[in-house]
C-alpha cells in the first residue's frame, strides 16, 4: 500500500499537480445560483439579449421544491434544492410569468399567479411535476408583484404592490369560490426613507434627483403563530436591493416594523442584491430565503438567483445570513451550518490572465437608474506578446470579456497570486448579442478545466466536452482537492457566436497564513444617521474586509464584503436605531479574528 501511494504521488507530481489524501469534501453550493437561466424576451424590442431569473417564489410539495422566476416560461424543480431542472407547462402565460406568487395548500394543491399583464386566472394543479394546471374561471385583477397567502383556517389573501408612491395593500380572496374577492381590502405600509436609510433609491442608496425607493415583491411568512409580510426595496437593478419584513397578529395587521431591517441584504462582494424572494421551509425545518441579485451588465433587468438560510431569534426577529453569501456554501442537508460559508476562499482574485484572442474587453458598473459607467479597456500584451485580460479576477460581474470566435481555439489562462489546494470553480459567462430572446432547449457549456503547478505540465480536473448541460453560471467541485498555482479554460462550444466571460471564480485553501486581526478599526455616524463612515488600519496579506453590524452585540446579522480599500462610506442605516459594529480581515488563506465590537448610539 505504501508503495503503491509512493508511485501516485511521484505520478501526480511529474504532472505538476498534487493530488491529495482521500478526503470527504462536503457538498456546496454557491450564489447566483447554477440553473439554466431563461433568455428574457423583455427589451427585445430593443435588440437587447440577455439570461434573467428574478422574483422566486419557492415551496417545498410533498418533500419536493418547485421554483418560479419571473418570464421563465415554465418553472424549475429539484429534490435538494441544488439541482434543479426545467419544466415547461402545457398551459401558461403568453410571456412568462411575472413577478409569481405559489402557494401550498396542505399539500393538496398548488396555487399559482403572475400573469405579465397584472390580471388573469389563478391556476392550480395537484401535480406540478407533470406540468398541467388547470386555469380558474374567475379574472382577479391588481395581481402584479403579488403574495397569495393561504391562512390555516383556509381564509384567503392576495397582497401586491409595486410603486414608489402607493403603498402594499391586501384584499381577500374566496379560495371555494373561484378565488372571488371578499369586498375585504386594505392599505397596509408603505416606505419610510427618512427613517429607514436602506429603503432610498440608487446604487449605494444614492441617486443624484429620485429619493423615492421602490416598494414591491410581498412575501408571507407564518412562524410560530405571528405574520412576517416582507416587502423589497428600493430597486431591483442596486447592490442595495434588499428584503425586509413587518410583524403582524393577523394576516391583516396591524403591522410593526421589524428593528433588525433589512433581514435580507447583500450589498458588498461580487453579486450584490438580496431583495424581491420568498421564505420558505425546507422538510428538515431549515428556513431558506430565495432572493433576486442584480446582475445588470446587458441591461438593468438581468438578474440572477440567490439562495441564504433563514433564522428566528429568541425575539422572534427574522434574519437571513449573507455574510460570504457569494462563496461556497454548505448544502442543505449539512447537519449544523447549512447555506453558511464553507471556508474555502477565493484563489484566484488578481490572477494574471492571458486568453486566447479578445474582440472586446469593456469594465461597466451601475452609476444612475438609467446609466452605465462604461469603458472600453485598450488591447494589452506581456512582454511574451501573449493578450492580457484583467477583467476575468477583478470580482466585477458587469465587466467583461469577448472572444473573436466560439470555438475550441479559444482559452483563458490565469495565473494565481500563490499556489492552493483547489476544491471548486465558478464560471461566469457573459451574454455578448446572443441574439436570444425566449426559453430555448438544448443550449449548452462544453469546455475543459485544467489545473497546473508550474505553468507547464496539465491535467485536466473537469471535462465538459461533450456536456448537454446549460449552465451560465457554472459552479463545479472536484471529488478531491488537487493543489495548484495555474488554471487553464479550454472552450468548445457556448451559446451565442462568440465566447464571452465576465469572472473565472477559484475556490479551495491557501497554503499560507490568514491575516491579522483588523486594528483602528473607527465609526463616525453622519450628521445625517443614515449614514456611517468607517476607517481601520491596513491589513499586510489581506485580500478584502468583511464589516459586520446589527442592533445587539449577539445580533450582527449584516454585513459588507470589501476588497482592498480600508474606508467604507454606507447610507443603509435606520435613523433611531442604535448598532454595533465590528469588521475583519480575509484573504486566500482564510478570515482573520473580528475586531473588538464598537458601540454607536
Amino acid at each position: 500500500m505504501k508503495c503503491y501511494k509512493s508511485i501516485l504521488t511521484a505520478t501526480a507530481l511529474l504532472f505538476g499537480v498534487i493530488m491529495y489524501a482521500q478526503e470527504v469534501v462536503p457538498e456546496t453550493y454557491i450564489n447566483p445560483l447554477d440553473i439554466d437561466y431563461t433568455y428574457m424576451v423583455y427589451n427585445s424590442n430593443k435588440n437587447i439579449s440577455y439570461r434573467s431569473g428574478a422574483d422566486p417564489a419557492v415551496i417545498e410539495f410533498r418533500g419536493e421544491y418547485y421554483m418560479f422566476v419571473t418570464r421563465s416560461f415554465g418553472y424549475w424543480h429539484s429534490t435538494d434544492l441544488i439541482n434543479w431542472e426545467f419544466i415547461r407547462p402545457e398551459q401558461w402565460f403568453f410571456e412568462g410569468s411575472n413577478a409569481p406568487t405559489a402557494f401550498n395548500y396542505k399539500d393538496s394543491l398548488v396555487y399559482f399567479a403572475g400573469d405579465p399583464a397584472g390580471y388573469g386566472s389563478i391556476l392550480y394543479t395537484d401535480d406540478p411535476k407533470s406540468g398541467k394546471w388547470t386555469p380558474t374561471a374567475s379574472i382577479t385583477k391588481n395581481i402584479q408583484d403579488s403574495e397569495l397567502f393561504i391562512d390555516d383556517d383556509g381564509k384567503t389573501y392576495l397582497f401586491w404592490g409595486s410603486s414608489n408612491v402607493h403603498p402594499l395593500s391586501v384584499k381577500m380572496l374566496n379560495k371555494d369560490d373561484r378565488f372571488l374577492e371578499t369586498g375585504i381590502e386594505k392599505e397596509l405600509f408603505n416606505l419610510v426613507e427618512e427613517e429607514h436609510g436602506w429603503e432610498r433609491f440608487g446604487e449605494n442608496n444614492f441617486h443624484p434627483t429620485l429619493k423615492e425607493g421602490y416598494m414591491e415583491g410581498a412575501s408571507m411568512t407564518k412562524h410560530d403563530g405571528k405574520y412576517y409580510l416582507q416587502y423589497a426595496a428600493p430597486g431591483t437593478q442596486f447592490n442595495v436591493y434588499a428584503d425586509a419584513a413587518y410583524i403582524g397578529e393577523t394576516p391583516l395587521g396591524p403591522f410593526t416594523y421589524m428593528k433588525n431591517n433589512p433581514m435580507s441584504f447583500k450589498p458588498g462582494g461580487f453579486t450584490n442584491g438580496a431583495g424581491h424572494g420568498i421564505t420558505m421551509k425546507q422538510t428538515n425545518g431549515q428556513y431558506w430565503h430565495f432572493a433576486t441579485m442584480a446582475l445588470a451588465s446587458n441591461s438593468h433587468w438581468e438578474r440572477r438567483l440567490a439562495m441564504f438560510p433563514t433564522y428566528f431569534d429568541e425575539e422572534g426577529l427574522m434574519y437571513t445570513i449573507t455574510s460570504y453569501g457569494d462563496y461556497p456554501l454548505f448544502g442543505p442537508d449539512h447537519p449544523t451550518k447549512a447555506g453558511q460559508h464553507s471556508g474555502w476562499m477565493l484563489l484566484s482574485y488578481k490572477g494574471k490572465t492571458t486568453v486566447s484572442s479578445s474582440q472586446m474587453q469593456v469594465k461597466r458598473s451601475t452609476s444612475t437608474y438609467d446609466d452605465f459607467d462604461i469603458t472600453e479597456m485598450p488591447l494589452e500584451k506581456n512582454s511574451e506578446g501573449e493578450i492580457i485580460s484583467k477583467l476575468l479576477t477583478d470580482e466585477s460581474p458587469k465587466s467583461f470579456w469577448v472572444a473573436e470566435a466560439n470555438d475550441d481555439e479559444q482559452w483563458v489562462e490565469i495565473e494565481m497570486l500563490s499556489p492552493g489546494n483547489i476544491y471548486a470553480f465558478q464560471l461566469n459567462f457573459h451574454d455578448q448579442e446572443s441574439g436570444i430572446y425566449t426559453r430555448i432547449e438544448d443550449l449548452r457549456h462544453r469546455f475543459t478545466l485544467e489545473v497546473s503547478e508550474d505553468g507547464k505540465n496539465w491535467e485536466t480536473v473537469v471535462d465538459r466536452s461533450k456536456s448537454y448541460k446549460d449552465a451560465p453560471n457554472a459552479y463545479i467541485t472536484l471529488n478531491q482537492p488537487v493543489q495548484g498555482k495555474y488554471v487553464r479554460y479550454n472552450n468548445f462550444e457556448v451559446p451565442g457566436n462568440n465566447l464571452a466571460l465576465s469572472e473565472i471564480r477559484v475556490f479551495g485553501k491557501g497554503l499560507g497564513k490568514k491575516p491579522a486581526k483588523v486594528k483602528g478599526f473607527e465609526v463616525s455616524r453622519e450628521e445625517d444617521r443614515r449614514d456611517a463612515s468607517f476607517t481601520w488600519n491596513p491589513v499586510k496579506g489581506a485580500q478584502g474586509y468583511n464589516i459586520r453590524w446589527g442592533i445587539a452585540p449577539d445580533k450582527l446579522y449584516q454585513s459588507w464584503l470589501i476588497y482592498d480599500e480600508n474606508e467604507h462610506f454606507m447610507r443603509n442605516l435606520d435613523r433611531d436605531t442604535e448598532y454595533y459594529f465590528s469588521v475583519e480581515s480575509f484573504n486566500e488563506n482564510g478570515i482573520s479574528e473580528r475586531s473588538e465590537i464598537i458601540r454607536v448610539k
